[in-house]
């Protein structure tokens, strides 16, 4: 009989859906049609995926998504705030399937919560890495525009520096390095966007400010040509957007089909929902909530993330103590708080413990079925 391996994900929810509320602007796009728009986001182990191998277990498949979470979390310790991103570029776990320029050239991008700049490999490539279909090129495109050094949305970058343009005028150039070497070198410029919807029916967007990257190299996949960034940051898509989707845009992911909602769609509504709010830290927007506890059961283990002298009466930790990110799969938690969870899941589950083979995880059943399998929520301020 095959052997079964039982891992403990802190969510257990087969559906999760986000709404964000979103202020401020440096740019004005295009107006979008009324009453907003949706996009299909892909998975990247879904057989809709260029990343697709069904030569791969599931098995395989969990232990990428855990390594691809590792790899992500040294961005949120003690980054300085500006649109670097530094993750692995191919590490995304949603893809998102649009247009670039006029006429509109198809591409698919990573969709990334935690990350601030659009860009795309452009040509003429100094270096650019291998890409399944046609590179964008800004000279074939109607409506490109460069961007002005001196513009303020330029400004805003921690690495710019001013080249000569196609016109000899200086325009913006971004750099942004990643946490593996990877890294995207090009110019900072405006196109229209255009997304396909729900309708049927394709919404352009113009004036969206994203990177034309024609110096790229590292560890990126030929499955896509760059990054989507969904970030509550100045320069980032769904703030540049703006008022035309009133400053609203949520994402549901499942199992199967996922989907990324723009304005008026993006409102979450119906029986059974609730929200809590974001908190604001720094200048970059990550999405950050606060986490009271976890709850095991019946049993409350306190999400602590202050020293015990840092504390006061009756508070329960630091606010904005967690982090939304599209392209992690596992909750993560510091160790101290996740030695309380693991100690207080293994009295409770009834199993078998065995070792896992791959020396991922901690907890690990042999078991066919585990008979007492408690309930574990996330408990956040409502």
């Amino acid at each position: 009989m095959a052997t079964n391996f039982y891992s403990l994900p802190i969510s257990l929810c087969p559906l999760l859906a986000f709404t964000f509320l979103l202020h401020l602007l440096l740019l004005t796009p295009t107006k979008t049609e009324a009453g907003g728009f949706t996009v299909d986001l892909i998975h990247r182990d879904s057989p809709q995926s260029p990343f697709y191998d069904p030569s791969i277990t599931e098995s395989d498949r969990l232990a990428n998504a855990i390594r691809l979470s590792f790899s992500r979390v040294a961005r949120f310790a003690g980054w300085p705030y500006d649109i670097q991103s530094p993750l692995f570029p191919s590490g995304g776990e949603y893809l998102m399937n649009l247009s670039i320029g006029t006429p509109p050239l198809k591409t698919t991008l990573l969709a990334d919560t935690g990350s601030d700049l659009t860009w795309t490999q452009c040509r003429p490539c100094v270096k650019c890495f291998k890409q399944n279909f046609t590179i964008f090129d800004p000279k074939k495109s109607s409506t490109y525009k460069e961007l002005p050094c001196i513009s303020q949305p330029c400004r805003t970058l921690r690495n710019f520096t001013c080249t000569k343009g196609t016109k000899g005028t200086p325009v913006c150039q971004y750099k942004c390095d990643y946490a593996d070497q990877s890294y995207t070198i090009g110019d900072v410029a405006m196109d229209t966007f255009t997304f396909g919807s729900s309708s049927g029916r394709p919404i352009s967007v113009g004036n969206i400010l994203f990177g034309c990257g024609h110096n790229n190299g590292g560890n990126y996949n030929a499955a896509t040509a760059g990054l989507i960034g969904l970030a509550g940051g100045s320069l980032s898509i769904v703030r540049q957007l703006g008022d035309s989707i009133d400053w609203k845009f949520s994402y549901c992911l499942g199992t199967n089909t996922s989907k990324i909602s723009f304005g008026d769609e993006a409102v979450v509504s119906g029986p059974g929902v609730v929200s809590t709010p974001f908190v604001f830290k720094g200048t970059f927007n990550y999405y950050y909530l606060t986490l009271e506890s976890i709850i095991v059961g019946n049993k409350r283990l306190g999400y602590q993330t202050k020293m015990p002298s840092e504390m006061i009466s009756g508070s329960v930790g630091e606010e904005g103590n967690i982090i939304i990110d599209s392209g992690s799969v596992l909750t993560l938690l510091p160790s101290g708080i996740f030695q309380n969870l693991e100690s207080q899941l293994s009295k409770v589950i009834e199993g078998k413990p065995m070792k896992d083979p791959g020396g991922i995880f901690k907890l690990c059943y042999s078991d066919d079925n585990i008979d007492n399998y408690p309930p574990l929520c996330l408990y956040h301020n409502f």
